[in-house]
């Protein structure tokens, strides 16, 4: 079990550094130079993915709230909501990413093509809609967790050492239970769709191309590179989607949290956003080029 948290604990460290790494850099673009749509969106996914790990269950920031004495049951709702909160977020933004995505390398004869001069406009209120969608459907967590009480301990579902679900009215899990799945069956379909219909269009744009020289180009393309980029990034989060699902859908039919179980779950949830950053950073050439230039000071002063 401590070679598990070990591994938890590196995985949450090295997906930290990641992303805090690329948040500042999306932050000194946006601030310093003219910033691409996809950045303002890129942003933000770094700094949603911070939080995920500072709330991951009882790892870093529940570690802080108990060294300032603060109240169990306040740290279980604060990090649970906000962890929630994050992980909705993640997938939202991802799925705004395949959107985005498609979109921009819709051809001009296509119904998205009218959509690309007001993307930036579009995406600002798409943000603004996610954050509140989300902050909206997972508040049922600030009332149903909190701090483990052993007087009532056969009614509550244990989800850490010192955190528990607590029972509801089955009309209202039913109906949370019904929002949520809604939302994320929706999601992964405009992820799939998105999938497919990108995929369909660099196929058909690699047929096209009948020439040596177009075909070099398309295969030094920034948009297809970019593409190739959010597909992997859109077909791997469903993948650990499907995975989480299984693993809480078992948990909760159960009505119980093995420690083993939970750590394991943390890990898929974990690995998302620990994956992300490492493929933003190795696809991006302004990054390289940061990276490469730091490499080449660092030689130089030595």
């Amino acid at each position: 079990m401590s070679s598990i948290k070990n591994v938890l604990y590196f995985q949450s460290g090295l997906g930290v550094l990641a992303n805090m790494f690329l948040l500042f850099f999306y932050i000194f673009i946006i601030l310093g130079h003219r910033p691409k749509p996809m950045d303002l969106i890129l942003c933000q996914f770094s700094f949603v993915h911070i939080i995920m790990f500072l709330t991951a269950g009882d790892i870093w920031l529940s570690d802080l709230f108990e060294s300032l004495n603060i109240e169990n049951d306040f740290i279980c709702k604060a990090t649970f909501y906000t962890g929630r909160v994050m992980r909705g977020l993640s997938m939202c933004i991802t799925c705004l990413l395949g959107v985005f995505q498609a979109v921009t390398i819709s051809p001009s004869t296509s119904l998205l093509a009218k959509f690309k001069h007001k993307l930036k406009k579009y995406i600002i209120y798409a943000v603004f809609y996610i954050w509140f969608l989300n902050f909206s459907i997972n508040s049922h967590m600030i009332i149903y967790v909190g701090g483990f009480n052993n007087v009532s301990e056969t009614n509550q579902m244990r989800i850490t050492k010192t955190c528990s679900h607590f029972p509801m009215n089955n009309i209202i899990k039913e109906l949370i239970l019904t929002v949520i799945t809604l939302k994320d069956v929706f999601l992964v379909g405009v992820m799939l769709t998105t999938s497919i219909y990108m995929v369909i269009i660099l196929y058909r744009h690699q047929r096209q191309c009948k020439h040596l020289h177009s075909i070099r180009h398309l295969r030094a393309s920034p948009e297809k590179k970019a593409t190739q980029t959010i597909l992997l990034l859109l077909v791997f989060f469903v993948v650990m989607y499907w995975v989480d699902l299984i693993i809480s859908s078992t948990s909760v039919l159960l009505w119980r949290y093995d420690p083993v179980i939970l750590t394991v779950q943390k890990f898929v949830v974990n690995v998302y956003p620990t994956i992300t950053p490492l493929v933003q950073i190795s696809s991006d050439k302004r990054i390289i080029n940061v990276l490469k230039n730091l490499w080449l000071k660092c030689h130089q002063t030595v």
